[in-house]
């Protein structure tokens, strides 16, 4: 069945809505066996370690950006018109909100997709965390900390109405996308092969990078169709957990892409565990891990939705198509968690998720 003939069969929002369920239970699957998290990465490189998970995350990374700047070059996707391109873009939000995402996802223990994953695994921690960080980010978005967001998002915008791009801003060459994700790649599988890391892993790894990529293709290929409009998007997790919430408790919530990716992400981590003999129960260790995980997944809430995205949709989803603000947040992140893991006195201390 061609394109055309599902949308005229189901709809064009139950098609997104299947779109998000296919890119979630790819990444889903892919990041339970690849153990990805940019937490479990920044806790690493902090400490003057570069081994499994900051490999692990730069092949995530750089597979998403070859994919989707290999598309774009031979013209199968254009994110020109994407949702975080087409707006204005917050440089104080991406600072801002960046620093504090990094942060709560030390003290959470996990970055938001990550939280997701394990709490399909029976990762009660992360369920409660999740159901935090969904609720904070719904609050953040037109809640009682709207205002407050809308305020440190108008401190410093993009100029020109929309986002920038980083290629066409610097004026380099066609392809540079492309390059620097190739180079990055082999920085990654150079890492990978110092630290031993197993060839499934590393599939698994790429995996994630690649449902980033899916889920542009297909919103886009949707958009090339649909009678109304249609956002160009792909995988993050701030605006999605909360939209996702409110679905199941607003009738009137329509189907979407957002609404398919976190069911999705959740069958596809519980699949993945279930086949692997992953899944089990655990709980929190004492009160101090719980307020802990509290604060973090408040913060990550908080920050995720001023910031533009989660450490999957501005880390690496915004990543991918050289959205500027989308690189000012990761960068933002990074030190954010490097920094609440020297606070936290995490020196020797290890950085398993």
């Amino acid at each position: 069945m061609d394109l055309i003939a599902l949308v005229d069969r189901i709809g064009e929002a139950p098609t997104a809505a299947l779109f998000g369920l296919l890119t979630g239970i790819v990444f889903g699957i892919a990041a339970q066996r690849s153990r990805f998290c940019l937490r479990a990465a920044a806790v690493e490189f902090a400490r003057g370690r570069m081994e499994d998970k900051v490999a692990v995350w730069l092949l995530t990374f750089s597979t998403a950006v070859v994919w989707v700047q290999a598309a774009q070059m031979f013209g199968l996707i254009d994110t020109s018109e994407a949702r975080m391109m087409a707006v204005p873009g917050s440089w104080s939000g991406a600072i801002i909100g960046g620093l504090t995402f990094g942060a709560g996802m030390v003290l959470a223990r996990g970055c938001s997709g990550r939280l997701l994953v394990l709490a399909a695994t029976g990762n009660l921690r992360s369920v409660v965390s999740g159901l935090i960080f969904a609720v904070v980010a719904q609050m953040s978005l037109t809640g009682w900390l709207a205002p407050i967001r809308d305020s440190l998002a108008a401190m410093w915008i993009t100029e020109g109405g929309r986002n920038m791009e980083l290629l066409t801003t610097l004026r380099l060459p066609d392809g540079s996308g492309l390059v620097f994700g190739l180079a990055t790649a082999l920085l990654a599988l150079e890492l990978s092969r110092r630290n031993r890391i197993g060839f499934s892993r590393l599939v698994f790894a790429s995996g994630v990078g690649f449902a980033v990529a899916l889920g542009w293709a297909l919103t886009y290929a949707l958009s090339q169709v649909a009678f109304d409009p249609v956002q160009i998007e792909s995988a993050t997790f701030t605006g999605p957990s909360a939209n996702t919430l409110m679905f199941f408790l607003d009738r009137s919530s329509i189907l979407e892409f957002d609404i398919g990716l976190v069911p999705g992400v959740v069958v596809g981590s519980f699949l993945a565990a279930f086949v692997a003999g992953e899944l089990k129960f655990q709980g929190f260790e004492g009160p101090t891990p719980m307020r802990n995980a509290m604060i973090g997944a408040a913060l990550m809430g908080f920050g995720g939705m001023l910031a533009g995205g989660c450490a999957i949709g501005a880390g690496v989803t915004g990543g991918s198509i050289f959205a500027g603000t989308a690189w000012l947040a990761l960068f933002c992140m990074w030190i954010g968690g490097m920094t609440m893991d020297w606070v936290m006195g995490g020196r020797g201390q290890p950085a398993a998720v």
